[in-house]
């Protein structure tokens, strides 16, 4: 190999092992799955942040019953573009139009929240409050009850 193409080379095989690397950046997902010893699996939002479900939603419906104050502490989430990792399914996803006219995106029929509280990624401050806001496990929740 002439010694004018070795940088070039050296270069092309630099990008050919940090490609795959850097396409499969966790924060480039809108909708990602994290997992905690205690919780097992859950969904998190492009930061980290947790999403939860409120089991007051009507069995899933594709409908929110949360607004104002309850909005306020329960942002609803929602993603314009879904990009997921492979362990996820686009058809599980939808988005919903709020009573409000603004959009949030429902899993498994059920609209995606944050909580006001969780203050860094990974926190998981909502889970079970009022024993009506969840982590959702993907593999097998939420369950329609």
């Amino acid at each position: 190999m002439s010694e004018s193409y070795r940088p070039v080379f050296l270069l092309l095989a630099l990008l050919v092992l940090l490609i795959p690397a850097l396409a499969e950046s966790p924060d480039k997902y809108t909708v990602n799955v994290s997992e905690k010893k205690f919780l097992g699996q859950f969904l998190v939002n492009q930061t980290g942040f947790t999403l939860y479900y409120f089991s007051d939603d009507s069995k899933g419906n594709g409908a929110s019953t949360c607004y104002d104050e309850c909005a306020a502490t329960w942002p609803p989430f929602y993603a314009k573009e879904l990009i997921l990792p492979e362990t996820l399914r686009a058809v599980d996803f939808a988005t919903i139009t709020r009573r409000d006219g603004s959009n949030q995106t429902t899993f498994k029929g059920w609209p995606l929240y944050l909580y006001s509280r969780d203050a860094a990624a990974g926190d998981t401050f909502g889970s079970e409050q009022k024993g009506l806001w969840h982590v959702i496990d993907p593999s097998n929740q939420p369950q329609l009850i």
